[in-house]
């Protein structure tokens, strides 16, 4: 059960981050990206495997700009930040 609740307030949280303007979205934002899949992973343990995908789907479906930034970065790209 506690687990559905983590899963809600990072839901809401991320909703609300996502209200915010930009230059106040990334630590806040940065905080939720590493906590994600933390949550994925024990939605994984404690649910099952379909789950969790659908989790990273979701997961995925949210932050799919910093992700893609995340992943630009890795590739030795210089991506342009949003003012």
């Amino acid at each position: 059960m506690t687990l559905v609740w983590l899963s809600l307030i990072w839901v809401f949280l991320s909703a609300t981050v996502a209200t915010l303007p930009m230059r106040m979205q990334y630590i806040p934002g940065s905080i939720l990206l590493v906590a994600g899949p933390v949550l994925i992973v024990a939605i994984g343990f404690e649910v099952g495997f379909i789950f969790s995908v659908l989790a990273l789907a979701a997961y995925v479906s949210m932050f799919r700009n910093p992700l893609l930034f995340l992943l630009a970065k890795l590739r030795g790209k210089n991506p342009e930040v949003p003012r």
